[in-house]
């Protein structure tokens, strides 16, 4: 009876073990980590803070980490090398999935072979803004006037971005391009600098994120001539598209959620359904809205298409613009 006794307490232990190793109970076990690899407070933050609130009741705890550095890198590598059991996720982001691998010169990461796509998570449009002030002076209302303007006075106009290779400075290379046009860029240490920039009068225009620019836009400090989705966004459908007036022109800021390469595909799915179903839910499309932010949940398939694709469109826009930085090890990152 004792050998039959123990017998059974170490099969009890055994089963115990493996149910908390399940993908059913493996969140409940221990919380789930989403690496941010920016800054606390602004957009990518407060959405991957919004979505972990939604999820706990399906995935437990879930903790937000900030790890900032090398325009999002630092914070991508950590997930990448992170262990591929789904506690530990992360950000991706344009910048660290589609435009840093061919901004730096060496990466710590690959951005398709060492993440898991879970689901993108939202997209923000980019808006061509300028001083509202500069813009009454100037005589510009829309964008052709701004063009028409730069033809007329060339090497008159500037721009500034939140740094060399940011999606404001490749923006406004895709924008002088198309339009024919040129202007001096003038990049500074982050969007928020550049936007103080715009609003003093230093630069004449910007491509910001229109989660951004939209307080300033509604308060009439800043003009907005054009944002740059195909479409006009929901939260500004008053303003017209880039692509009106330059056909097919199309850049926007996105997020989404990626685990290490390796996590098993059932892990993904769980996370995937948990992380949809808060997207689609009517309290985080109201918490987006505020944030201009446009939900898109997607399969993981789809976001892994969504995102090899977005690299090989940004290959072309980086090496055009002539943007570079530094190579990317960690400890050694700069925000580009």
């Amino acid at each position: 009876m004792p050998g039959m006794k123990r017998r059974h307490l170490l099969l009890s232990s055994l089963g115990a073990a493996a149910a908390a190793a399940s993908p059913a109970a493996w969140s409940q076990a221990r919380p789930i980590r989403i690496i941010v690899p920016y800054a606390a407070g602004g957009p990518i933050d407060v959405t991957a803070r919004v979505l972990a609130e939604r999820v706990k009741d399906s995935l437990g705890t879930v903790i937000i980490e900030n790890r900032p550095g090398g325009g999002g890198n630092i914070g991508a590598d950590a997930v990448a090398k992170a262990a591929p059991d789904g506690t530990t996720i992360g950000i991706s982001a344009v910048a660290t999935h589609a435009i840093n691998p061919w901004l730096f010169s060496k990466m710590p990461y690959d951005p398709v072979k060492d993440f898991a796509p879970i689901t993108q998570m939202v997209r923000v449009p980019n808006v061509l803004v300028m001083n509202a002030d500069t813009a009454a002076r100037l005589k510009i209302d829309s964008l052709r006037d701004l063009i028409a303007y730069a033809k007329a006075n060339p090497a008159k106009l500037n721009y500034g971005s939140g740094g060399n290779g940011s999606a404001g400075h490749l923006a406004g290379e895709m924008f002088k391009r198309d339009a024919g046009i040129f202007a001096v860029h003038i990049p500074y240490n982050g969007g928020n600098p550049a936007q103080l920039a715009l609003l003093s009068g230093q630069v004449d225009f910007n491509f910001d994120n229109l989660a951004t620019a939209a307080p300033n836009i509604r308060s009439g400090k800043l003009k907005a001539l054009a944002v740059t989705t195909l479409a006009r966004s929901p939260n500004l459908p008053e303003v017209p598209t880039v692509a009106d007036t330059l056909r097919g022109f199309a850049i926007d800021t996105w997020w989404g959620l990626v685990a290490p390469a390796g996590t098993p595909r059932d892990v993904v799915q769980k996370l995937n359904q948990a992380f949809v179903a808060a997207l689609n839910s009517p309290e985080a499309k109201t918490r987006f809205s505020g944030l201009m932010a446009e939900p898109v949940a997607t399969t993981p398939d789809e976001f892994g298409s969504f995102m090899r694709a977005e690299l090989a469109k940004y290959e072309k826009v980086v090496k055009g613009s002539g943007a570079k930085s530094i190579k990317a090890e960690p400890g050694l990152l700069q925000a580009s």
